[in-house]
């Protein structure tokens, strides 16, 4: 069975997508990208601000499922320029103790409202 995760905590979907889904123990979040839920504005003035609006709005939406960093057993990392790793990397690194998730990091040609990076995440339960 599969339900639909919904939190004001993250930016709501700017498609026709949901910002997560719950099938059993697994939880599929959508990409996020560095919208701020409270003002919906986007924060793009340094890629680490950017980096950490993207984490926040993982956070949240993983908590509204009941879900944490801990869980996360899959990332996608889309950045508009592979020059952001290093800066993306070390901000992403932080928010994960110890186990990191497998992880695929990639350049694309453009992110939706032209930002920087979008990550999604995979998480299960025990």
């Amino acid at each position: 069975m599969k339900k639909a995760i919904y939190t004001t905590e993250a930016p709501a979907p700017i498609g026709p997508y949901n910002q997560a889904i719950q099938a059993g123990n697994t939880l599929y979040v959508s990409g996020q990208i560095a919208i701020n839920p409270a003002n919906g504005q986007l924060v793009t003035d340094t890629v680490e601000e950017e980096t950490k609006q993207v984490m926040a709005n993982l956070k949240a939406v993983l908590a509204k499922a009941g879900f944490d960093f801990g869980d996360v057993v899959k990332t996608t990392i889309f950045l508009s320029d592979m020059n952001l790793f290093p800066a993306v990397n070390e901000i992403y690194g932080s928010y994960f103790n110890g186990e990191f998730p497998a992880r695929e990091t990639v350049a694309v040609a453009g992110l939706p409202k032209a930002v920087n990076v979008e990550i999604s995440v995979i998480a299960v339960k025990d």
